[in-house]
């Protein structure tokens, strides 16, 4: 990862931001960290961001107050949302906003680590296109195409 590969980490719970953030860290992640609205939307307009993880709730509002800025200006930034409750009308409701995902708070190191791999995945979690074979052979053969 580059110098400009950035996560944005938005929770008002200080012990879980540091736990999430030293996961994020020992990837090679630099990690910008804020507990408002304000403070997500003043990183995004200053800064490349590649992946947000958002508390449900902020100081002066919740994820839902940052999803749409984050649809209208970085439309290709995935959001995974964090939540003490992660029911499933949860987490149907913040992806039918926009969210990447929902995960559990506090979140195991193995959660965070897999979000942000299946986040990160081209065309938001489609498999790679697979190549086309080197040879003019046909597929599982040894013989030509012609």
């Amino acid at each position: 990862m580059s110098a400009t590969e950035e996560i944005l980490l938005a929770s008002t719970d200080l012990e879980a931001r540091r736990k999430i953030a030293h996961v994020l860290k020992e990837e090679g992640w630099d990690v910008t960290c804020a507990s408002r609205v304000k403070d997500c939307r003043e990183t995004l307009a200053n800064r490349p961001v590649r992946m947000i993880f958002c508390d449900f709730r902020l100081s002066d509002g919740t994820y839902r107050d940052v999803l749409p800025f984050v649809r209208i200006n970085h439309p290709k930034v995935p959001v995974v949302v964090m939540s003490r409750l992660a029911d499933w009308d949860e987490y149907l409701d913040a992806l039918r906003r926009g969210a990447f995902d929902l995960i559990a708070s506090p979140s195991e190191p193995t959660d965070v680590l897999l979000a942000v791999s299946r986040a990160l995945r081209d065309d938001r979690g489609k498999p790679p296109a697979i190549a086309a074979p080197a040879s003019e052979h046909e597929p599982g053969t040894s013989r030509p195409l012609n």
